[in-house]
């Protein structure tokens, strides 16, 4: 039968090719933003990563944590030392039997200082050391979330953004589907309900838009508050840090470096060493004590000076049972801690697994994503071009629009899963930091500190000044 091209008709074929074309732009604008590199002055993966490690307050936070931590080991390391102290004292005094006043001023100095404790002063040393190294830990694993966090605000905006562009165009398309089908209905050729399909599928269209820019907007906020400064233009994100291509080796990677996991195994240390130090508290110490003591009679201007040498043992006789039950106490949680490291070991092999297997859904998702957009672009092509042959309804158009809308959107997001399980599989095998990562930042230096202090400097020595510098600066960023 051959078909007449009434002017409705024309109408309704001008309509949809301007339907088209606007689907087209908006898919290849968008296409585009996903394809090329980013232009010069856009923000990369990289870029946003080192400025989150650079102003992360949570970064900041446990990096003074861990100086403190420092400080301990500067505590213990000052308890092998000798003590020296000084004393004045001035009393006036009076006899009410005899009223006689005396007046006397004295002044003194002692030295004590512990020559043998069978080592439980030096284990209290590497106990200090111990939790040291568990607090850098820590703070590494603090560094994974920051920078994680960050990924996922920038892979976030992205998706957002080409979400949000993706729906303005077809706001776009349905508004040209309605001027078409309002045409028709005017000269008879449809009825009510094309137009009334043609007005909903429009108002779902802009009650996506009005989602999608409010999408956009919290994303921008988790941005800044995530990396520090609100998004400008972000490039696609770069493939940063190495993930292993079997599962197996993801895991053994993850079992020697993750942050939780050698702070599991610094945890064992640390309560084997306080076991240690429980089964020495039955055992004696030998202190040397010497003092200088010089005291004045200020009414006859008599002195008189006294010194003292001593060497002492002290040592627990009965304790009421606490002893004993700190040594058990001691016991239950060095085993505690075994057990903790055999679930921390269990989770990461889970976590890693997880994680590895996500990145192969995503990849997979991503691949069939891109299938699924090709066959939607034929399938609306030749609705269209059947659309123009008046073989198909307005609604079979809206329809195909709708699911090459619905491909378009699954695939950017199976896009942003693949970048996001792949850091998030970087992080659970405990390579996503700063350092691995290459980041174009000073990297911070844990050990820094604590050379500063583990030889436990007084204050008024210049190392002493020098940290009471250190501290002014801190306080005042």
């Amino acid at each position: 039968m051959e078909l007449v091209k009434t002017p409705a008709r024309r109408g309704l074929l001008a309509g949809l090719r301007r339907s088209a074309k606007a689907l087209l732009s908006g898919a290849a604008c968008v296409a585009a933003l996903s394809a090329l590199p980013g232009a010069a002055s856009s923000e990369t993966l990289g870029q946003a990563l080192a400025d989150a490690y650079r102003t992360s307050g949570l970064l900041e936070q446990n990096r003074l944590v861990l100086k403190a931590a420092d400080e301990d080991a500067a505590q213990a390391v000052a308890a092998l030392r000798p003590v020296l102290a000084w004393t004045a004292q001035a009393t006036n005094s009076y006899a009410e039997a005899t009223g006689i006043t005396s007046n006397t001023a004295s002044a003194g100095l002692s030295l004590s200082y512990t020559l043998f404790d069978f080592g439980s002063t030096q284990l209290s040393v590497e106990m200090a050391k111990e939790t040291v190294l568990i607090t850098r830990q820590q703070l590494l694993a603090y560094e994974q979330q920051v920078l994680l966090r960050a990924v996922t605000a920038y892979m976030e905006v992205r998706r957002s953004l080409q979400t949000l562009q993706l729906r303005r165009a077809n706001v776009r398309l349905l508004s040209e589907e309605l001027r078409a089908a309002q045409d028709r209905f005017e000269v008879g050729e449809v009825t009510r309900t094309d137009v009334a399909q043609a007005e909903a599928a429009l108002a779902g269209a802009r009650a996506g838009l009005t989602a999608a820019q409010g999408a956009l907007i919290q994303a921008q906020l988790e941005y800044e508050a995530a990396v520090g400064h609100k998004p400008g233009d972000l490039a696609p994100a770069a493939r940063l840090g190495k993930v292993p291509a079997q599962s197996s080796e993801a895991v053994n990677i993850a079992l020697q470096t993750h942050p939780s996991m050698n702070a599991a195994r610094r945890q064992v240390t640390l309560a084997e060493l306080r076991l240690q130090q429980a089964d020495l508290a039955v055992m004696p110490s030998i202190d040397l004590s010497a003092s200088v003591n010089l005291r004045r009679d200020l009414d006859s201007s008599v002195n008189a000076t006294t010194r003292t040498v001593g060497i002492g043992a002290s040592g627990p006789i009965y304790s009421g049972g606490a002893i004993a039950a700190a040594r058990r106490q001691a016991v239950l949680n060095r085993d505690a801690q075994l057990a903790n490291l055999r679930v921390v070991s269990t989770d990461i092999t889970q976590n890693v697994g997880n994680a590895f297997s996500g990145v192969q859904i995503a990849r997979a998702a991503s691949v069939a994503g891109q299938e699924q957009v090709r066959a939607a672009e034929v399938a609306f092509e030749g609705v269209r071009e059947e659309a123009n042959l008046g073989s198909r309804t307005t609604l079979d158009v809206l329809t195909q629009e709708q699911d090459l809308l619905d491909a378009r959107v699954s695939y950017l997001s199976s896009q942003v899963d693949e970048v996001n399980s792949r850091y998030q599989l970087l992080a659970t095998m405990g390579l996503l930091t700063a350092e691995n990562l290459g980041l174009n930042v000073e990297i911070y230096d844990p050990a820094a500190y604590y050379n500063m202090v583990k030889d436990a400097p007084a204050g008024l020595s210049a190392q002493g000044r020098k940290l009471d510098s250190v501290l002014r600066r801190i306080g005042k960023d």
